[in-house]
């Protein structure tokens, strides 16, 4: 499998927001762990004959951008220029042009790119806006109920989340769930979120 690009950005595809009303979300992604691992692999897949159109898909979507109609690189409706692009990736804006005509022509990668949204990272915001971050790395990304698992245990505490995302561990190095709630976060909570089985490492 070829490796996709990894940038420095925080904004990318493996996003998910979450608010309390939306909660059940959280338990519907972990059942979904199997889905998604195979939606990753059937997109490498289809980049399988060039390494260098797979390094341009694996930085749109770490980054959260898309492909609209034209076959333009869009975030969120707004174009980007293949230049750009190329020359973030380190390439050709000519294999960006490529690869964007080759996700069009693929009735299941024109589905996920031209649906694709960047969302803000408010954990880089955290201090100005009051909010706390709790990072968590997981034991094995792969295993069902982390998210669950943690969020129940903010949730049970009464805690008000503002903001879920979660790296997808198919395309990052390090996956790591980080939750982001509404003021100071007790040390009871930290504390039992560290003897969940599932995690190996949270971060403050």
């Amino acid at each position: 499998m070829v490796p996709p690009f990894r940038g420095e950005g925080r904004l990318g595809p493996f996003i998910f927001l979450f608010t309390d009303a939306i909660f059940t979300a959280v338990m519907y992604k972990n059942r979904q762990t199997e889905h998604s691992l195979t939606m990753w692999s059937d997109i490498i897949r289809e980049f399988a004959d060039s390494p260098s159109q797979s390094r341009v898909a694996g930085f749109l979507l770490e980054k959260g951008f898309g492909v609209n109609a034209e076959g333009r690189i869009v975030c969120n409706d707004i174009e980007i220029s293949a230049t750009k692009v190329a020359k973030a990736i380190g390439t050709d804006r000519r294999v960006v042009d490529a690869t964007a005509r080759h996700i069009l022509e693929s009735a299941s990668l024109r589905e996920v790119f031209t649906n694709i949204r960047a969302t803000p990272d408010l954990s880089l915001l955290a201090r100005p806006l009051g909010l706390s971050v709790i990072t968590v790395i997981p034991n094995d990304a792969r295993e069902r109920g982390i998210v669950g698992a943690a969020v129940e245990v903010v949730t049970e505490n009464s805690l008000n989340i503002r903001q879920i995302f979660v790296t997808d561990p198919v395309l990052a190095e390090e996956p790591r769930l980080v939750i982001i709630i509404d003021g100071d976060i007790p040390g009871t909570v930290i504390e039992s979120i560290k003897k969940l089985p599932q995690v190996k490492q949270v971060i403050l």
